[in-house]
């Protein structure tokens, strides 16, 4: 299950998808009559039989500048009877016919960003763990010639890499809530892109997994399948200038 929160400059949009299922993809802009419903419920059927029963009520959501409501809401997703989703702090899983005893585990986010050199959002990096404000700039006083990229936690700086033109790319450890998160970065396209609208840099933070080097996970996250059941919760960053 996939979940997207997007928004531009005149609307904000809510996407679904489950399992690569074509017809199994739900979505709502906040131009839409659905979107404006004080509350809302529909129901999908997958290709594998399941049963996909959604509720929402966006109506009273409050935004940060970010994409994605701060408050103010409930969007829920069960599976065949069973909770799979809950979000927002306007439901609690009773009001579906769930239990609270569900345990549900946040796989993985990500985030594109694009406008500017310097880019800030809020990410938890452990399940339980607290909302963090994070930072990311790319210059200094002569950005052409030495650009120094800085990555702040909740103000704080936790990784600063000079001349990142020539230091594209690396990884470094830093402490979060108590636990090592593996920092890693690609600015790449950042400066030798030359389509300027795909200049993407990647940064993901990544608790550290016992007996899994940060470099290994940073190669064969995606591929190998064996290390699956040692991954924790991940947050990716793309950021793009333009």
């Amino acid at each position: 299950m996939t979940l997207t929160w997007s928004r531009t400059a005149s609307s904000h949009a809510l996407t679904i998808s489950f399992d690569d299922d074509p017809s199994a993809t739900f979505k709502i802009t906040s131009n839409s009559r659905l979107f404006r419903k004080s509350k809302g419920s529909k129901s999908l059927h997958l290709r594998s039989s399941s049963k996909i029963d959604l509720f929402w009520d966006l109506s009273t959501a409050r935004y940060h500048p970010g994409p994605e409501p701060h408050d103010g809401f409930y969007l829920a997703v069960v599976v065949d009877s069973a909770l799979g989703l809950l979000l927002g702090d306007k439901a609690a899983p009773h009001q579906f016919g769930t239990s609270a005893n569900n345990k549900l585990a946040l796989v993985s986010r990500q985030e594109h960003l694009s406008g500017s050199a310097v880019y800030s959002t809020k990410a938890r990096f452990s399940e339980g763990g607290g909302a963090h404000d994070v930072w990311i700039r790319c210059g200094g006083g002569e950005m052409e010639q030495n650009p120094i990229l800085w990555v702040c936690v909740d103000k704080k700086t936790v990784m600063k890499v000079r001349k990142v033109q020539w230091n594209f790319r690396g990884n470094q450890t830093i402490f979060v809530d108590g636990m090592l998160v593996d920092l890693l970065w690609d600015v790449h396209d950042w400066f030798y892109n030359n389509n300027p609208d795909s200049g993407c840099a990647v940064f993901m933070f990544k608790a550290r997994s016992t007996g899994l080097d940060s470099t290994t996970f940073w190669m064969h996250h995606h591929n190998n399948s064996h290390h699956r059941h040692h991954l924790d919760f991940s947050f990716m960053i793309c950021a793009c200038k333009n």
